[in-house]
């Protein structure tokens, strides 16, 4: 099957060609750091994380940037609240950002421009959309004046006259400056320094740039005139990717993305996630109290452009399955020896990877794709259970191995990986290894007649959850719990 992908510029489902053969240019709109990151942050760097993944693993060499904001109100509003600098501030944020996403296991982008960084490719920008007729200064100030660019409106289906006054985004306009603006809906490019505020050299003026030229000029920076994929949550649509295109394409005269890929937002109890309703829940606070590998589950298995509900119930069941995934995980590692697995030379189950690709090849669904994952790590843990329990397994060993190795693959593309200590965990602290020599020594007491001992091993061992089972010939079995 094709990969398809849902454009959002053109409210359809297309299939997914690049501009060069085997090679996607990525952008994703990346955080405003002033805050630590919340679970909609979450959802957004893991979905399109897992996207990068998934089209590596489909052959494909993916240039994926995500961009920090560090010049922003918020950031000085932070800065002016704890005494200290937006150097500081964003440094702190940033920080703290990558701390969570490798809890999360969400892999780094290949750049993380900045802002500040980009300075000289933002008054660039503006200078040509002011000598292409798009930009006009006023007082210090650079507006993009959206009635030049026709347009405007395209990739959210809006129209000028629908829209609300002032509409700039998040940095908005105060009443004092409307007056600067040709027209109510003119945003922003570049704005005059304000007393106390970090500011920069330019030809309009000492001040800084506006929010949405900033992602247009680091995309050019990085990536050139056109790229395959602008992705980032839904809220950015309007204005901001509005913006960005119209923006790109006024200088350029190109498509600014042929893709445009947004994710659903999301919702706690069923009500908008905000400080103000106190249902506002960061990343660290959440990997705090559930596995980082059930939060991935939780996420992923909703179709990326849906809304995702939190709460309680939905992160219990996300890490009982979790449970299931990770047994099914381990089962090589587990059974393997005793199976004879040979690993290294298995070839994988080309039909598994089929129906996984078939699945996930229509518009990125992830949740089709842990459904076969969920198939095949049940088939394992019911061959698990028979092994345990009646020291044969039933289903031919070479299958068992390629379903297994298949599983961990496939796996993998969303992330999602067990180690055998995550199995000693649980019991209290005795890896497979102790648990083996214990058995032995049992075995050993009992060939010397030494029966009281080896009832303390069997007991000693039952108290940690391991169940011991004898079999004919001298053969001694395990299983957890």
């Amino acid at each position: 099957m094709t990969l398809t992908v849902y454009n959002t510029l053109t409210r359809s489902k297309s299939e997914f060609q690049t501009i060069e053969a085997n090679k996607v240019r990525m952008y994703c709109c990346g955080i405003t750091v002033y805050d630590y990151c919340h679970l909609g942050h979450a959802r957004t760097c893991l979905i399109w994380d897992v996207v990068r993944r998934y089209l590596q693993w489909s052959g494909y060499e993916v240039n994926y940037i995500q961009n920090f904001t560090d010049i922003d109100d918020k950031i000085l509003n932070r800065a002016r609240e704890e005494g200290t600098s937006m150097e500081a501030v964003a440094e702190k944020y940033i920080a703290a950002y990558f701390e969570d996403m490798e809890r999360l296991g969400v892999g780094q982008a290949d750049a993380y421009p900045r802002a500040t960084h980009t300075l000289d490719g933002i008054k660039r920008l503006v200078y040509e959309l002011e000598q292409k007729g798009f930009a006009y200064p006023a007082e210090g100030d650079v507006y993009y004046a959206v009635q030049k660019f026709p347009e405007y409106g395209k990739l959210s289906g809006r129209k000028l006259e629908d829209m609300q006054a002032g509409a700039s985004g998040r940095v908005g306009l105060e009443d004092a400056e409307a007056h600067k603006k040709h027209y109510p809906f003119d945003f922003a490019l570049w704005k005059a320094a304000k007393q106390g505020e970090p500011a920069w050299e330019s030809p309009w003026g000492n001040g800084r740039p506006g929010w949405h030229i900033e992602c247009s000029a680091m995309v050019r920076e990085r990536l050139g005139d056109t790229i395959d994929l602008h992705v980032g949550g839904g809220d950015l649509t309007f204005p901001h990717h509005e913006n960005e295109i119209a923006q790109s394409e006024a200088v350029t005269g190109k498509p600014l993305a042929n893709y445009w890929l947004h994710n659903g937002m999301i919702i706690v109890e069923g009500k908008k996630m905000s400080k103000s309703l106190g249902n506002f829940i960061t990343i660290r606070e959440l990997l705090d109290r559930f596995e980082p590998m059930a939060v991935r589950l939780f996420i992923l298995q909703t179709q990326y452009r849906k809304p995702l509900d939190f709460t309680e119930e939905a992160l219990t069941t996300a890490t009982n399955s979790w449970e299931t995934l990770k047994e099914g995980l381990l089962f090589g590692d587990r059974y393997g020896e005793q199976l004879g697995f040979a690993t290294s030379s298995t070839p994988q189950n080309e039909e598994l990877i089929s129906r996984f690709k078939a699945a996930v090849d229509d518009d990125f669904n992830f949740a089709g794709g842990l459904a076969i994952l969920f198939e095949v790590a049940k088939n394992l843990n019911k061959a698990g259970n028979i092994l345990v329990h009646e020291g044969t397994a039933k289903t031919d060993t070479q299958e068992l191995e390629q379903q297994w190795q298949t599983l961990v693959e496939l796996a993998k593309i969303l992330g999602f990986e067990a180690q055998p200590e995550d199995r000693e965990s649980n019991s209290q602290g005795l890896s497979d290894r102790e648990i083996e020599d214990l058995v032995q020594q049992r075995i050993d007491a009992r060939k010397n007649k030494d029966y009281a001992a080896g009832d303390r091993i069997r007991d000693e061992l039952q108290a940690q959850g391991i169940t011991l089972i004898d079999k004919p010939g001298g053969m001694t079995i395990w299983n957890r719990g």
